[in-house]
């Protein structure tokens, strides 16, 4: 057991406003150049080359079936060469605007959901509208409900309503990895139904010496802590609770329920060592690691490293949701967009209608990565095939809060700064919860243009 840390006074809400400003500033105004490897080429705009810039992971289930989707593209396009450049999640968002900017564009981008990212690009002119691409491929009718909340914006940048903006191919959605030799080891026969129980589990494999769950908290892509505190409000959110915050749609009072006692109980996680210490420098991949080297008995993380995972753990391994959780963190995968400037938009839409084709889909569906369009009887692997059946009963019951980043700008850096500060101890709920109160209130003035 940890000694309770000392709580911190609270920041006042003018010193939050002036970090807000900052923020919108950074979304809308962005200079900074492209990193090396995700900066477009002289190949960018040329008839005979797709170029298609996006940050998944090439071993990851997305990675393989869109390596498989160049191949098709390829032969179905004869002469047309796909230049396929990977860049990273944050070197995109933080570069979005001169990368769509200008003649020399991708013709394809995957690109951040929600109004903080995807609907800033929108409402400034940067993508093209695909409303009328998606009735011609009849794309309406494999992203559908949930996973199509994210695709469309209004004017003003804001989700839920207006033209197609992007169109994503998987789902996702966040669970414990656990290993099951350490659950045995210290006792557990049975997967935990509550979060009450998981607290004890956890308290037994913190006595055998392991980490509970493996985090991390770094500003840069230390997104671990975020989905932990996340999962934690969504555990107790009402589906109108999580749409209100999402959409932009109504009052969110953050120091009530959920948001008050999922942010205490994250505290109290915190400071009992349940998801591991110094995490101020550690990144999603390190946290990645340290669980399939043994170190920790879960990870928090979505069906990105699912095939990884399968590949890579040297014990046997499982995984389950937030026990007897009311909503679970997920929502549709990223998105395709195509620039306003793109010169070869008719082969990015065909680009777009290949990932979503069968052959692809299967293939994505078949390594665990969550396919959009693809038929889960087609999986071989029991593990897979329930895991994505599980994917498949959360949309059916609308049962996904969604990614806390996506309401305003400059959210993710925030709730990053303040996720990495209370693993530090230099946060405590109170504070970040007023911090929250006032980000997100101005931010939401920002949008609505109230």
């Amino acid at each position: 057991m940890h000694s309770p840390r000392l709580l911190r006074p609270r920041r006042s809400r003018r010193r939050t406003a002036s970090a807000l400003t900052g923020a919108i500033g950074l979304t809308l105004g962005l200079t900074v150049a492209l990193t090396a490897c995700g900066q477009t080429g002289s190949s960018a705009g040329s008839g005979d080359t797709l170029t298609v810039l996006q940050y998944e992971n090439p071993r990851s289930a997305q990675g393989q079936g869109w390596a498989r989707a160049v191949e098709i593209f390829e032969e179905e396009h004869p002469g047309v060469t796909v230049d396929l450049q990977t860049t990273s999640f944050d070197a995109m968002r933080q570069n979005a605007k001169i990368t769509l900017s200008g003649a020399d564009v991708p013709d394809v981008v995957e690109f951040n959901k929600g109004n903080a990212d995807g609907g800033q690009l929108a409402a400034q002119g940067l993508l093209d509208p695909l409303t009328e691409q998606v009735e011609q491929f009849g794309w309406d009718e494999k992203v559908t409900g949930s996973m199509a909340s994210f695709a469309r914006y209004d004017e003003n940048g804001n989700a839920g309503s207006g033209e197609w903006y992007g169109v994503p191919n998987i789902g996702e959605y966040v669970m414990l990895y656990y290993n099951k030799e350490i659950f045995r080891g210290v006792g557990i026969d049975e997967l935990p139904t509550s979060v009450t129980e998981l607290e004890a589990d956890m308290d037994a494999i913190l006595e055998a010496g392991y980490t509970p769950i493996s985090s991390s908290a770094s500003t840069s892509q230390g997104f671990n802590q975020m989905w932990v505190w996340y999962s934690l409000v969504s555990a107790e959110a009402s589906r109108q609770q999580i749409d209100d915050f999402m959409f932009l749609s109504g009052d969110v009072d953050f120091d009530a329920e959920p948001w008050r006692s999922g942010t205490e109980r994250f505290q109290e996680w915190i400071e009992k060592g349940y998801v591991g210490e110094d995490l101020a420098g550690l990144n999603f991949e390190q946290a990645t690691v340290n669980f399939l080297q043994g170190d920790a008995a879960m990870l928090i993380w979505n069906n990105g490293e699912f095939d990884r995972i399968a590949n890579d753990s040297g014990f046997e391994w499982g995984y389950f949701t937030m026990p007897g959780a009311n909503l679970t963190m997920g929502s549709s995968g990223h998105l395709w967009g195509v620039p306003a400037n793109a010169r070869n938009k008719e082969l990015a839409y065909d680009w777009i209608e290949t990932t979503l084709s069968p052959e692809v889909q299967n293939l994505i569906g078949s390594k665990g990565g969550l396919p959009l369009a693809g038929d889960t009887d087609t999986i071989d692997d029991p593990l897979i095939r329930d895991f994505t059946a599980r994917f498949d009963e959360l949309v059916a019951g609308d049962e996904f809060s969604f990614y806390p980043d996506y309401p305003v700008p400059g959210f993710l850096d925030f709730i990053q700064e303040n996720m990495q500060a209370m693993s530090n101890g230099n946060q405590d709920a109170d504070g970040y919860l007023t911090d929250l109160q006032a980000f997100y209130d101005e931010g939401k003035a920002f949008q609505t243009g109230q």
